[in-house]
């Protein structure tokens, strides 16, 4: 079944306030999604030439500190890091390539959850109120954010499986519904060199997206060519650097309610997930249509596309 919420702040007086403005939407979710919950979100971002990678261990006392003292010693590069649970942010002056390479080479059990100048995912198995306390996802401060609650029907539960998904720099997806063509589409894409770290679903939309974007698409062509290109039934929330996009497939058979005012953009599968946010008793309510693309970005706050 599933859930999902995202949560697009036009007004910059509010960043500091996105996690405590979330976290009741997240949990909100819970009774579509008890096995595990995740959320991405969007801010403190590195400037251009640094990365910003989530990295992960299954051992909560990990030496974050020693991977950190041997990549500023090996590449003789500015590290910064902090670590949150099983989960470490690290903020590395050097390319994306250079600094993944490494973290593959010389720490093979660290999973690499993102990589981009703005983006850190955080997910983990369990009830939503416990993620939403262990990652303390009410002090958070950002820009945007798109979360997940999940109820695993196709595979075990795990924290692999668990989402939002990213495949590519700033680029996350969460996805509640199923699609059918996804083990041909993952193999082809896989050749086209997108990697593959689950056999959930999502991931290979969030791949395949990644593709797309990777040709010359804009997120809106992506999305565009993924109706024709995925077959299933889907609600996707999509994450981007500047923004975030809400698109259902052909039948809209999966639920999803969006709320706009002046101050936020937000989305949840069901309403209740929306009853505590601002002004809600005044914003404009809409379930959004079949087939169509709604996109808000910082550059060009449009709305549908």
């Amino acid at each position: 079944m599933c859930g999902i919420v995202g949560l697009y702040l036009k007004n910059k007086a509010l960043e500091n306030q996105l996690g405590e403005l979330f976290e009741p939407m997240l949990i909100a979710m819970t009774d579509r999604g008890p096995d595990s919950a995740g959320f991405a979100i969007y801010g403190d971002e590195v400037p251009e030439g640094s990365i910003k990678l989530t990295l992960r261990h299954a051992n909560e006392d990990y030496d974050w500190a020693g991977l950190a003292g041997k990549l500023k010693h090996e590449l003789n590069v500015g590290v910064e890091w902090f670590n949150n649970s099983k989960v470490a942010i690290f903020k590395i002056a050097t390319s994306d390539g250079i600094a993944e390479a490494f973290i593959t080479e010389n720490a093979p059990d660290v999973l690499i959850l993102s990589a981009g100048q703005s983006i850190e995912i955080l997910k983990e198995v369990g009830l939503p109120v416990n993620i939403a306390k262990t990652f303390n996802l009410k002090g958070m401060k950002g820009s945007h954010i798109i979360g997940h609650t999940r109820m695993a029907t196709e595979s075990a539960v795990t924290m692999e499986g668990s989402h939002p998904f990213s495949t590519g720099m700033d680029l996350c997806l969460v996805h509640n519904g199923s699609l059918s063509n996804h083990n041909r589409l993952r193999q082809e894409l896989q050749r086209e060199g997108i990697v593959f770290e689950t056999e959930n679903d999502s991931e290979v939309a969030a791949g395949y997206l990644t593709w797309r974007l990777k040709q010359g698409d804009t997120l809106n062509e992506a999305l565009t060519n993924s109706l024709k290109d995925l077959d299933g039934f889907f609600t996707f929330t999509v994450g981007t650097r500047d923004g975030f996009a809400v698109m259902r497939d052909p039948i809209a058979c999966k639920p999803a309610v969006m709320a706009e005012t002046d101050d936020y953009v937000a989305m949840a599968s069901e309403y209740q997930a929306l009853t505590t946010l601002p002004g809600i008793e005044n914003a404009k309510i809409w379930e959004p249509e079949a087939a169509t693309i709604y996109v808000w970005e910082r550059s060009s706050e449009t709305g549908v596309k």
